[in-house]
């Protein structure tokens, strides 16, 4: 399938790609289908991009929450996962937004609104977590800077 998108262009998604997010995203409950993209030259680790299958300008960046915060490990709710299948460990990714505003060093992550994606299934859904632990803006460039920086 051919999609015209907002950030890459025309680029051609493979239908083994697209993940269902059965009750849509939180703000947007029509937008039901999506695809994780990424800049081929950064790789897969970085930042990614939760892009629309249903609105081909409406994509959003998401991360691996790991990277930033390596303790992460929110509790869902049974049924929000038993909407997406039966979840095993090697079938789970989650992702959390990411704002970038026009200061970088104002970068933050959502660690409160997770994506849970059952990889197998190719099915998805967004929750709520209720822990204070994990905020809605958790700063992450000075820890995006420090991993950069080890890894040179």
């Amino acid at each position: 399938m051919k999609l015209t998108t907002r950030i890459f262009g025309e680029v051609e998604i493979d239908d083994s790609k697209i993940i269902s997010f059965p009750n849509g995203i939180i703000g947007f409950p029509d937008l039901k289908k999506f695809t994780l993209m990424f800049d081929e030259e950064k790789g897969s680790d970085t930042i990614k991009w939760l892009q629309s299958i249903d609105e081909p300008t409406f994509a959003m960046p998401v991360m691996d929450p790991l990277i930033v915060c390596p303790d992460y490990k929110p509790e869902v709710e049974a049924s929000i996962t038993e909407e997406i299948g039966d979840l095993q460990n090697d079938d789970l990714l989650v992702l959390v937004t990411v704002t970038v505003p026009h200061d970088l060093k104002q970068m933050t992550v959502n660690l409160m609104g997770p994506f849970i994606i059952n990889v197998k299934e190719k099915k998805a859904a967004q929750t709520i977590i209720d822990n204070d632990d994990y905020p809605v803006k958790f700063p992450i460039y000075d820890i995006l800077q420090k991993n950069k920086e080890a890894n040179s």
